[in-house]
């Protein structure tokens, strides 16, 4: 196996931009800063440990009515009836959060949304899950069961709402996938999480997302609050090209919740960096062919590859070209030749293919006489 370093310029500075020596703590209890675009988490604490998500819970309720809008089994103008249980729950005198409805009201698919996602309505998720799965108790498990082809391991949910209850976890790097792929799948619905307020019954009632409005880009997600728990949010932006997603949970209070929630999307853009290399804007150094009519092969990556980290992590990065060597000739323009390979301070190596961007064909018999020659006196290095 032969390696050798892209340590020159143009791979610095495709990768870093001026260091930043911060260091990232948090009052939050579980946190998470992750990319959108590459799904790579960029920071965390405590990200992997499930955990109470309170109303955070209800992102995967919309989830399951969004996929199933999708597949025709439910239209945005079917209704459903609330029932007493619903009522009894979620409604007014519940005490807890609630779209405002009443015993037998038939809202639509697309107004009870509407209350899950703007106001966090206990109400609407019972109706919505006794109006599709029959009981709550059954669409929770086909939460956790969806949750869990998703590759979200740590999903277990007991209920559709978010209330207390024994087993109901996730953890925090889970919620940012499952913001990640709402956001990807879903873009037609996840405008709704943008809204900053929503009607019914002629009461108006406020996004309980503390940054929308308050930050430049922010689009969503999802608050939650439980006295167990503490105060979470999962929120994401988008800033030029770049989008971010946060989690944090076990917050003291709803004020502390929207300063750090603030802190942390800020950092989320500033403290960290994606970069994407490919074929136009990086320069791979022709590698040496062994028996062929040329001595080197121009190549290229394959594809692009993204990499995202922390700035000063990135200026750290370790940039090899890898193959299996000597390469020999015959080389078929396209075929692949090598993987480049980019290895980032605390975090998993990233690589892609590298192809030859033209032929080599093999060389003639005294040509091979030379090279086999030539390689027993120099030893045939290249590196």
């Amino acid at each position: 196996m032969i390696r050798f370093f892209l340590a020159f310029f143009a791979v610095i500075a495709l990768l870093s931009s001026p260091a930043t020596a911060q260091t990232i703590e948090s009052e939050a209890s579980h946190a998470v800063i992750m990319d959108y675009a590459t799904g790579d988490v960029l920071w965390e604490k405590n990200g992997e440990e499930p955990m109470i998500p309170a109303s955070m819970t209800k992102m995967m309720t919309a989830h399951l009515v969004f996929d199933r809008i999708r597949t025709g089994e439910l239209s945005p103008t079917d209704r459903f009836t609330v029932s007493e249980n619903a009522w009894r729950k979620g409604g007014w005198a519940s005490g807890g959060s609630t779209m405002g409805l009443a015993v037998g009201d038939q809202p639509t698919v697309e107004e009870l949304l509407h209350g899950v996602i703007i106001l966090s309505g206990n109400d609407a998720c019972i109706v919505l899950a006794e109006g599709i799965s029959g009981t709550e108790e059954a669409f929770a498990r086909e939460m956790t069961a969806t949750a869990q082809r998703m590759g979200l391991t740590t999903a277990s949910f007991m209920n559709a709402t978010g209330l207390d209850d024994e087993g109901h976890r996730i953890s925090a790097e889970d919620l940012a996938r499952l913001a990640r792929l709402t956001i990807r799948d879903f873009p037609e619905f996840y405008e709704i999480y943008a809204q900053g307020s929503y009607e019914w019954r002629g009461i108006s009632q406020p996004n309980r997302n503390p940054l929308l409005g308050r930050m430049d880009g922010v689009d969503g997600l999802k608050t939650g609050h439980l006295e167990i728990s503490g105060y979470g949010l999962t929120a994401s932006a988008q800033r030029g090209e770049d989008r971010r997603i946060i989690v944090i949970n076990g917050m003291p209070s709803e004020n502390a919740r929207a300063q750090e929630a603030e802190r942390l999307m800020r950092l989320a853009f500033s403290a960290f960096e994606t970069r994407t290399l490919s074929a136009d804007n990086l320069v791979i150094p022709p590698i040496p062919v062994w028996m062929g009519e040329s001595e080197f092969v121009d190549a290229e990556l394959a594809e692009p590859i993204t990499v995202s980290g922390m700035k000063r992590a990135l200026v750290e990065a370790k940039v090899e070209v890898v193959y299996d060597g000597p390469l020999e000739a015959p080389i078929s323009a396209g075929d692949t030749i090598a993987r480049l390979v980019i290895t980032i301070p605390d975090k998993d190596e990233v690589s892609a293919p590298i192809v030859a961007r033209e032929s080599i064909a093999r060389t003639g018999f005294f040509g091979r006489v030379l090279d086999g020659l030539n390689r027993m006196i120099t030893g045939g290095g290249s590196s």
